[in-house]
């Protein structure tokens, strides 16, 4: 059966983008019944103002704020109960989320626990979310993470050295505002990490298991817009027209991963940030061209539209020269981007290898992988990446 002919679903919040929708916050909460609301948070977004902005939102349509701020890169699970604390103790009924990935996946927890009161690690996996989350309203100051419109909560359980994945319909947040001005305020590290961890969502989800006609034409939009400006953004960080553009490819993937779902390179990169606390976004980026050639044999025909995507020119080669094309494409995007690290720099030991590749095996992502491994394979992987 023609694969646009099997049956499938695609679920995304209603979102509003462009410059300014931060501004229409408190809008949308009152609009979803809100009377008070915890603001979710990181000191970094706070000192950008991005917060206070939307606070100030909150405070026009008359409602109540109580304010969440303690949260880490790779958010914890003791925040994420802690934030539900004080979700309750303030009398809160809706949570608004400012910020990237850890700030908007913290959120995400908080209304899970909050509806459900359960702890949130006893929910990983899928489906697993009996009751629906508080209103949640996400504005997302980063274009790389998608969290703002996918079903998706990763938050790390330092106790184990692991990430924990949640995948649920009822995470997907009630509206995400999505204004590429809040990128203006990223350093040029931040803007590659996340913009090539966006990057990494579009190629996994175009060749994942589950995907479908809708997914694919996020998937390689998303490529395409983010392989062309991402290098501009690291130069000229003010520059909003290009912040835009990878603020647009960040939602396409977005879309296209919360619904066709990620890969190997998600599960590596989680295995590595749950057991060793290193940037998501960084991992992403070492890990990904390796990845590449790994999956390569399973589907080269999309792996081949995802080089046209970048802007490669496939004609008159054959499948050999294509994927060498693509890897080192994906190769010079890092390096220019400045992710010229490898994960021995960042202080991954050859000792670790076989306990990474054991929980990455094991993560969720790895069911939506294009081609099957076995934790050797994957420990030649991050050999590979070392």
């Amino acid at each position: 059966m023609e694969k646009s002919l099997e049956m499938g679903k695609f679920v995304a919040p209603e979102f509003i983008f462009g410059v300014g929708a931060r501004h229409l916050a408190g809008r949308h909460a009152k609009g979803l019944g809100c009377s008070k609301v915890l603001l979710v948070t990181d000191p970094g977004v706070t000192a950008a103002g991005w917060s206070g902005e939307v606070a100030q939102s909150l405070e026009e349509y008359g409602l109540q704020t109580a304010v969440f701020s303690s949260v880490s890169p790779n958010p914890r699970a003791k925040e994420v109960m802690a934030g539900t604390e004080r979700y309750r103790e303030e009398g809160c009924d809706g949570i608004v989320a400012v910020g990237g990935g850890s700030p908007m996946d913290c959120a995400k927890g908080i209304g899970i626990v909050a509806a459900n009161g359960r702890h949130i690690l006893e929910l990983e996996g899928s489906d697993r979310v009996e009751k629906p989350l508080p209103p949640l309203v996400c504005v997302p100051t980063t274009g790389g993470t998608g969290s703002e419109v996918s079903q998706f909560v990763i938050i790390n359980n330092p106790d184990e050295g692991v990430k924990v994945t949640i995948v649920d319909r009822k995470a997907v947040p009630n509206v995400a505002l999505v204004d590429p001005l809040t990128l203006t305020t990223k350093d040029p590290f931040l803007t590659a990490c996340t913009g090539l961890d966006a990057l990494t969502h579009a190629i996994e989800a175009y060749v994942a298991k589950a995907h479908s006609p809708v997914t694919d034409l996020h998937a390689l939009e998303a490529v395409r817009l983010i392989s062309a400006h991402l290098i501009a953004t690291v130069e000229a960080p003010k520059d909003v027209d290009r912040r835009a553009q990878v603020m647009l490819g960040s939602l396409h993937a977005g879309l296209a991963f919360s619904n066709a779902s990620l890969g190997a390179v998600h599960a590596m990169a989680h295995s590595l940030g749950g057991q060793l606390d290193l940037p998501h976004g960084a991992c992403n980026a070492i890990l990904l061209e390796h990845v590449v050639a790994f999956n390569w044999a399973a589907c080269p025909e999309r792996f081949e539209r995802i080089g046209e995507a970048i802007g490669i020119d496939m004609a008159g080669r054959d499948s050999a020269a294509r994927k060498t094309a693509l890897i080192a494409r994906l190769h010079a995007l890092k390096t220019k981007a400045g992710i010229d690290q490898t994960l021995g720099s960042l202080g991954v030991s050859r000792s670790e290898f076989a306990r990474l590749g054991h929980k990455a095996l094991q993560d969720a992502c790895m069911q939506a992988n294009p081609r099957r491994a076995t934790e050797q394979d994957l420990e030649t992987i991050y050999e590979e990446s070392i």
